[in-house]
């Protein structure tokens, strides 16, 4: 059994969010909770809301052990990009991307 949680547009980019799921993928629950709050980053403190809510899920919905849990699949997809504007020297229009990710992790029972 299985569950999972998503966490949508959320304004870091993929690129930097990435090198924190890399960390925690295939870990056991607990050793991933402690990797996190350990990180100095954004993106660990917007995976630790995203494992929370899936340990969460998986103890509430399928009265799964905790202590059984493993982080299954751990990724992070592209979101939207919103696209900023800004003047650039000899009246050229510059482009500042704001990059948006999709977060989802998914725990299962070993």
């Amino acid at each position: 059994m299985e569950a999972k949680a998503i966490a949508k547009s959320l304004r870091i980019s993929p690129i930097k969010s990435r090198l924190v799921v890399d960390l925690i993928r295939g870990k056991d629950v607990n050793v991933a909770l402690d990797i996190l709050n350990n990180r100095n980053k954004k993106s660990s403190k917007l995976v630790l809301k995203v494992l929370n809510s899936a340990i969460a899920n998986a103890v509430n919905n399928f009265n799964l052990n905790q202590d059984k849990l493993y982080v299954k699949e751990a990724r992070v997809d592209a979101g939207p990009v919103m696209k900023r504007h800004m003047f650039d020297s000899r009246s050229h229009i510059g482009h500042k991307d704001r990059r948006t990710s999709h977060i989802v992790v998914v725990v299962a029972e070993k």
